[in-house]
């Protein structure tokens, strides 16, 4: 039926051409932004994993600086262990050599003298941003052993979520202890059975102390000795430790991209796929509004009927 009340071609193409602009304004979205789920309007369920992936993410983020953080501080006292251990061989060697006879001790206790010197300037400047794990005060406040160096930010099942970290302990790898037990690798006392009966550490023995002998300075070389064995096993455990957080860099690193990549797998669009669309629907909305054109147009032909 024609009428010129209702004129339903005029209606269908509009309709058409109305979801055409709206295909195209979306496809157009996608090409702007890159994204097929923008908002939470496009995909609610996907736009929230990936909301919440993209803030874990930022967590991953801030765990790498603290991994970063922690391999500075483990390589800075794995350097000072190794210098030390270097210092306190040559301090074994002075002790050896003061053991010949008719030598004199008191230009090799100088010489011993500013080699403890040279370990007690280790153990000091041994710090990263304000720690130092060689030279510490175990009496002091708040003082823990333990050092924790976050490692991971992870999220169960249920949602909830938690810090993850890798523990070092540093009991075994301090050179001096400030506190009243003096329970360092190099400040820790021991006592000579000899004719002195001296007691002394590493970085206090004396050669010229009085009435030291032989067995003395064997012993001496003995307590230099083992304290070079604690120092090589102290170095083997920071090396250690060191490795496990250069291992947890790569794999934070590494799941940071998976998760990227798993959010672009859902909120990403594929621009080829909404390129090759662009071109159809521009097509379709040239060819909607010619088709509403000769719709509108239609009704004039009525006004022949009445000619």
């Amino acid at each position: 039926m024609s009428s010129i009340m209702t004129n339903s071609a005029a209606m269908t193409a509009l309709k058409s051409l109305q979801a055409t602009n709206a295909a195209l304004e979306t496809t157009q979205a996608r090409i702007s932004t890159g994204l097929k789920v923008g908002d939470a309007s496009d995909n609610a369920a996907y736009w929230s994993i990936a909301t919440t992936m993209r803030s874990d993410n930022k967590a991953l983020s801030s765990v790498q600086d603290a991994l970063g953080l922690g391999a500075a501080k483990a390589d800075v006292a794995y350097t000072g262990i190794n210098s030390a251990i270097d210092v306190v061989d040559e301090i074994k060697s002075k002790l050896v050599a003061a053991r010949e006879p008719g030598v004199d001790k008191s230009k090799i206790q100088s010489e011993i003298g500013e080699l403890q010197s040279q370990l007690t300037s280790i153990a000091t400047s041994a710090s990263f941003s304000g720690e130092n794990w060689l030279s510490v005060d175990s009496s002091a406040t708040g003082y823990s052993a333990t050092k924790e160096i976050v490692a991971s930010f992870n999220r169960a099942s249920d949602g909830t979520v938690s810090v993850g970290t890798v523990d070092i302990d540093t009991s075994s790898i301090k050179l001096f202890d400030a506190s009243g037990s003096a329970s360092g690798i190099l400040d820790n006392n021991f006592t000579t059975t000899g004719g002195a009966a001296v007691t002394t550490n590493v970085a206090t023995l004396n050669v010229t102390a009085a009435g030291l002998n032989d067995t003395d300075l064997d012993e001496m070389i003995s307590a230099v000795d083992s304290a070079i064995t604690s120092m090589t096993t102290a170095a083997s455990d920071i090396g250690s430790s060191k490795g496990r957080i250069d291992m947890q860099k790569d794999f934070v690193s590494n799941l940071m991209d998976a998760i990227d990549r798993g959010i672009g797998t859902l909120v990403d669009a594929d621009m080829t796929k909404e390129s090759t669309r662009l071109s159809a629907l521009q097509t379709q909305q040239q060819l909607g509004t010619q088709a509403l054109s000769i719709a509108n147009s239609s009704a004039q032909s009525i006004l022949a009927l009445f000619r």
